[in-house]
């Protein structure tokens, strides 16, 4: 008599008939036991009695369903599959089964017989994915980590932002964090400034794979293929290097989780309820959490670099584009038209290239080689009125750029020009 194939719920029948046999319980307690009807107990018992614990074990086990499709329907599935579709998942190739083929076999039965031909594995046989630990820089600046996170901060107090974050990847310290109420280009440049200013030029950042810091698209023609940011590390020979995954940057990751809780803990006591007064708050929630958090680097020395004095930070962390000048001394930015003053230093320069210099805090500069340019401004998004034209000491410029333009009404911005969150207010006519 063998017992080894009997399931747990057949050993458990075994058990209650070999005690119901001994009369060591009753068949009222066996029916209780087995939850099955006087009738059902005695038929059980007679089978036991007869045929030992085998009795116990379905007479359908290790037979084929009643359900199972038959054989040839099978081969003929995976004959299909292992012609045309081997390295489709279980879901896509029961899709083009019945969309082409014509064969409803259920995405499990497909599932089963791809696993049983070696085509699929299950999620128990798959190999897990390796994270392996990755060793602290040894010096402190030779890799920051920068990220933003988008969370309600102030809670219900007050709106949704992000926090921006610097953290030092040889100890954990947090360097440089700012409230702002979304990621931009220009809150990165404003910030980046401060830090750089504060501590030096890093060997490099390490960050996502966000558009603020590389260009993403691949078949881009234009361009110089770097960011505006990106053209700021390079000026300052900073690195920038991108993270495949969540996980390889995980010291910002995993201080953002304590910040969502320590930090909003903190503002909540404080009641502090807006991105100005979270700033304020912020260098001496800093210090303490780097006094608690913060490790000691393997190597005393700081990979941080001074800045050159011929540098100018200003100018390094801002938009910078470069447009051509009109013979009539004109040129467009941003749908905006700039007019630049007639002397002897913009007169040479038309059909020459000068840079836009856009500031985050918004100020705008128009330079060449190194002088910045007297301009007025035109803007085209606002309507021409009577009174702005008589005022124009320039009138025919003007007239002929209106006549070009009257089509022109739209309302969008150019696709260029950057977007203006994090930026202050636009300072649109420069003194001479």
């Amino acid at each position: 008599m063998t017992v080894v194939s009997m399931s747990a719920k057949e050993f458990s029948r075994l058990d209650v008939l070999m005690d119901l046999e001994a009369r060591r319980v009753t068949v009222r307690d066996a029916c209780g036991l087995l939850r099955l009807k006087r009738r059902q107990v005695f038929r059980l018992l007679k089978d036991f009695r007869a045929r030992g614990a085998a009795s116990l074990i379905s007479k359908r086990r290790g037979k084929p369903g009643n359900n199972r499709l038959p054989q040839p329907v099978r081969d003929l599935v995976m004959t299909i599959i292992k012609e045309r579709y081997p390295d489709f998942g279980p879901t896509l190739a029961t899709e083009k089964l019945r969309e082409t083929h014509g064969c409803p076999v259920s995405r499990e039965t497909v599932r089963k017989w791809m696993i049983e031909d070696g085509l699929w594995l299950d999620r128990r046989r798959r190999l897990p994915s390796v994270h392996q630990p990755r060793n602290r820089r040894e010096r402190r600046g030779e890799l920051i980590q920068i990220d933003g996170s988008k969370h309600w901060w102030f809670e219900n107090r007050g709106p949704q932002c992000t926090l921006l974050a610097y953290i030092d990847d040889a100890t954990s310290q947090l360097m440089h964090a700012a409230f702002v109420p979304s990621e931009s280009t220009f809150d990165y440049l404003r910030e980046t400034h401060r830090y750089v200013a504060a501590h030096g030029r890093p060997i490099a950042f390490y960050s996502d794979k966000h558009a603020i810091f590389r260009v993403s698209n691949t078949a881009a023609d234009g361009g110089d293929g770097m960011t505006q940011f990106g053209r700021a590390l390079h000026e300052l020979n900073i690195d920038i290097l991108c993270a495949n995954t969540p996980a390889a940057k995980g010291r910002i990751e995993r201080s953002f989780g304590t910040l969502q809780d320590r930090l909003v803990k903190e503002m909540r006591l404080a009641g502090i309820s807006t991105i100005e007064a979270a700033n304020a708050f912020l260098p001496g929630f800093l210090a303490d959490h780097n006094r608690r958090f913060a490790k000691e680097p393997i190597s005393p020395s700081d990979a941080h670099r001074p800045v050159p004095q011929d540098m100018v930070l200003e100018d390094i962390f801002a938009w910078k584009e470069e447009r051509t000048v009109t013979r009539n001394l004109t040129l467009q930015y941003d749908k905006v038209l700039f007019l630049l003053e007639p002397t002897e230093l913009t007169r040479p320069l038309a059909r020459q290239r000068v840079t836009v210099i856009d500031y985050p805090d918004g100020r705008l500069a128009i330079r060449h080689n190194g002088v910045d340019l007297p301009y007025r401004t035109y803007d085209k998004l606002r309507r021409v009125t009577h009174a702005a034209i008589v005022e124009n000491k320039r009138l025919s410029e003007v007239l002929a750029y209106v006549a070009q333009r009257q089509q022109e009404r739209d309302e969008q911005r150019s696709a260029k020009a950057p977007r203006r969150r994090g930026q202050g207010e636009r300072h649109m006519f420069k003194t001479p």
